[in-house]
């Protein structure tokens, strides 16, 4: 077999690899489209933007997802708060300032944290996290918005961290040392020199971790409380899309109208995601032409 050969079929091997990744985004949509699709019929995609998430009742159904949303959103917005400057932090102070012995044990513990299931991480928020919660704040429950956005930041921030850290060390060796020569201290040189060179990394690490936060389920669905209704309070109980699709699917009757509406959710939810991908993709390489 001649090289030429050789290497058209190593390109068409990686190039099907590749595409595979296509292939399957393409199917999850025919799927969900498939079995969400007799919705839009009865009783009508008018139907999906009520503010009310009732899918059982003697009286009347009420398919709203806009409460799943807001709650999504919320939770959300409260970890990537948290989640970034942690992260972030951590991350440079990891590769730039600990010593060997302090990376020796850091290093480890983040990555036992990163590995640590979500229900272990939803069974410690319910059962010390959320009382906790509840006191300091002096509410009826700790099951809040608040409380889940903590644990889902505390899931994301070792990939945050990981990823970051690696970002910051492909920053060649010459801009540090450039910098020194010119003058600048240690922390100017890691704010002004690596950490802007290393930002690609970064907001690819952030964004990665933002994912994370978005389609977790089991830490929502055991420590936020399951209200659906509409609140931007963090400290009210609420209900993700994530945890309404994970909590109801096991019990729906297959092919019912409420089994349809879940899989607008899940819809959605893939939407956003989607969105989220396409917005971290022209921030990267918005950063990556400068």
């Amino acid at each position: 077999m001649n090289y030429r050969l050789r290497e058209r079929i190593i390109k068409r091997v990686l190039m099907g690899a590749a595409s595979t990744s296509i292939l399957v985004v393409i199917l999850i949509f025919l799927f969900l489209g498939k079995e969400a699709f007799p919705f839009i019929y009865e009783p009508g995609l008018s139907g999906l933007w009520n503010k009310r998430w009732i899918p059982v009742s003697f009286i009347q159904e009420f398919y709203g997802i806009i409460p799943l949303i807001t709650g999504s959103v919320l939770v959300t917005i409260i970890a990537v708060v948290i989640m970034i400057p942690f992260g972030v932090l951590g991350a440079i102070y990891v590769a730039e300032i600990a010593t060997a012995w302090e990376k020796n044990i850091l290093k480890p513990f983040i990555e036992i944290l990163a590995g640590i299931p979500s229900v272990v991480i939803g069974f410690f928020g319910l059962v010390v996290l959320s009382p906790v919660v509840k006191s300091l704040f002096g509410l009826n429950t700790g099951l809040t918005a608040f409380t889940g956005a903590l644990l889902l930041a505390l899931m994301a921030i070792p990939t945050v961290i990981s990823i970051s850290e690696d970002a910051i060390h492909s920053v060649p060796q010459s801009f540090k040392e450039a910098s020194l020569a010119l003058g600048a201290s240690r922390l100017q040189t890691i704010w002004r020199v690596t950490v802007p060179a290393a930002l690609p990394g970064i907001i690819a690490a952030i964004m990665l971790g933002m994912g994370r936060v978005i389609g977790e389920t089991m830490v929502v669905l055991m420590v936020t409380g399951n209200a659906a209704k509409i609140s931007w309070n963090p400290f009210d109980s609420v209900r993700t899309m994530t945890a309404t699709i994970a909590a109801e699917m096991g019990e729906v009757a297959f092919g019912s109208t409420h089994y349809q509406a879940l899989f607008w959710v899940a819809i959605v939810l893939l939407f956003i995601t989607f969105l989220l991908n396409v917005v971290a993709q022209k921030v990267l390489k918005k950063y990556q032409m400068r």
